[in-house]
């Protein structure tokens, strides 16, 4: 499947930037499945400096600096991705979940190092005999790791409601799970901390999903946003994702952008400003499939 993704960040200050610096993940990873064929990132008012390079996790951040005085600033990234089918894993071949903690117990062996690192607490996530309570539900003795993981998966899907007004950015876990609602990033977030409560290595996963409008409607362009979800190491298998806002094991329809510990690792746009006071954001993803060669041109927001 191939995919023109115009995914554009706009802020608007109220008072006077004179300098900011900024980096952005928005670049598609490289992955096995997923190639990256053309991408491209425009910024108003045009940087006095712009590079790029790979973070410790492997993702593409694009930095820049903005030195001349400003109250908007606008970031369009463009990208052009071809995701290519898998063959689903069977997961009920994966070892019991039991044996996959005794791998990541002090000491490790050097083949499982790397995920080795998503065993611990991170920024936003901290494991709880909570959230090891409510990861137990799925995870019997005996378990196939990654039946029990698409189980917890099912789970989160059936016992929260997605409320995108719930939570915020800052929302602490206890609440998220005390309410039962919020959003991909919580929902992720849960999940992961959940796993790494039970000493399994999971990692959180920001991207796009493609997403069809209803039967006879018209798709509403730039309607759409980032997405989020999470990833668990199996043995013999590797990094395996899994998709709790939908209750799906991500495929074609899923493009990852970055991988990290939590949110904190993949933020779209992080940065710091001399000047600006308050200000506004305003984010519009759209994510189309398309089969001919595409426009150049990003698609039309409205104004402000």
């Amino acid at each position: 499947m191939i995919y023109q993704i115009f995914h554009r960040t706009v802020y608007h200050y109220a008072a006077p930037v004179t300098v900011s610096h900024h980096a952005a993940r928005v670049e598609p990873r490289a992955l096995v499945r997923q190639v990256t064929e053309q991408f491209s990132l425009d910024i108003e008012p045009p940087p006095a400096l712009k590079k790029t390079r790979a973070d410790y996790f492997g993702n593409r951040v694009w930095g820049f600096a903005i030195q001349e005085v400003h109250t908007r600033l606008e970031i369009t990234a463009t990208s052009r991705v071809t995701v290519a089918p898998a063959a689903p894993p069977v997961l009920a071949n994966s070892p019991a979940w039991e044996k996959v903690v005794e791998l990541f117990s002090d000491p490790v062996s050097p083949e499982v190092v790397e995920p080795y690192q998503f065993v611990f607490d991170s920024p936003l996530l901290h494991g709880s005999p909570e959230l090891a309570d409510y990861a137990r539900g799925s995870f019997a003795p005996g378990v196939p790791l990654l039946v029990a993981v698409a189980d917890l998966n099912r789970r989160i899907f059936k016992d929260f409601k997605y409320d995108p007004v719930a939570t915020t950015v800052a929302t602490p876990l206890e609440e998220v799970l005390s309410k039962r609602r919020g959003v991909c990033q919580d929902f992720s977030h849960l999940a992961i901390a959940a796993l790494r409560s039970l000493g399994l290595p999971a990692r959180y996963v920001s991207g796009y999903l493609r997403t069809r409008p209803p039967e006879g409607k018209k798709r509403l362009v730039g309607a759409d946003a980032s997405h989020a979800w999470f990833s668990v190491f199996c043995p013999g298998t590797g990094w395996l994702d899994f998709d709790p806002t939908n209750n799906i094991l991500p495929t074609q329809e899923h493009i990852t952008v970055a991988c990290g510990r939590d949110y904190t690792d993949v933020s779209p746009v992080t940065g710091v400003i001399t000047g600006g006071g308050s200000h506004q954001v305003k984010v519009s993803v759209d994510v189309e499939a398309v089969e001919t060669p595409p426009t150049s041109e990003p698609p039309p927001v409205a104004p402000g």
